[in-house]
């Protein structure tokens, strides 16, 4: 039987993007220019992601960088257009999706095991900013999950991820909650994850925001004291 997704209207402000000294800002509504949250939080691995790439070489970690993020891309496209009822409404267009066989595949695992805890779907790859901790960024879905409204994240692995692999998934789970409830009034306070492997292992992570806030109001100090400035003294992250 094919699942129909009930979907809650909620008005949010269409941010647009933009690259600064290699960064990605959101404009928010004001002109504000805020850093995405995946930036701020970039300096948190940054010295085991240079160490990575030196064990490896370039060659082979921007090989494995592009394969993990086409695929994790691609599960992300297919779970949206799933709770957006694709399946039961534009079922020819859905047919699509079944031409990327890996992608397909995982994505099938989270549909068995996971999505139907999925309900009240409030926005999926929607922008949000906080003018609170001058960040930004774009979530995958806001919805009910086991009845309670929660941040939503989804994402692929090439094998299991261990608990405290997540901190930064977490934090930023946490900020798009901090995000949502600012614009909307609604508070979220349920960060899930959910992670599916290549070999078709679905995990699930369920954390609560209230545990992660300090680490997001470190972060965007810590952020802010490498790149208030640019090269020539001026601020990048206000214009």
């Amino acid at each position: 039987m094919m699942s129909k997704f009930n979907h809650v209207p909620v008005e949010l402000p269409e941010l647009k993007t933009t690259t600064i000294n290699h960064q990605r800002f959101y404009v928010t509504p004001e002109k504000n220019y805020y850093p995405s949250i995946t930036t701020v939080l970039s300096i948190r691995n940054k010295k085991g992601l240079m160490e990575w790439r030196k064990r490896v070489g370039n060659d082979v970690a921007n090989h494995v960088s592009r394969t993990a993020a086409a695929r994790g891309t691609k599960v992300h496209h297919m779970c949206e257009d799933y709770l957006n009822n694709m399946e039961t409404e534009w079922p020819n267009k859905w047919e699509e999706h079944k031409k990327n066989f890996l992608p397909w595949c995982l994505f099938g695992q989270l549909k068995d095991k996971v999505l139907s805890n999925i309900s009240d779907i409030h926005a999926q790859e929607c922008g949000l900013y906080s003018d609170k901790y001058k960040v930004a960024g774009r979530v995958d879905c806001i919805a009910k999950y086991n009845g309670v409204l929660s941040i939503i994240d989804f994402k692929t692995s090439t094998k299991e991820r261990s608990d405290n692999w997540n901190e930064n998934y977490y934090i930023q789970g946490s900020a798009y909650a901090e995000m949502f409830s600012e614009l909307t009034g609604i508070d979220t306070n349920q960060v899930v994850i959910l992670v599916v492997t290549e070999d078709g292992t679905v995990q699930e992570f369920i954390k609560e925001k209230g545990n992660y806030l300090d680490a997001l109001k470190d972060s965007v100090i810590e952020w802010n004291r490498h790149n208030e400035t640019d090269s020539k003294g001026h601020p990048i992250i206000y214009r």
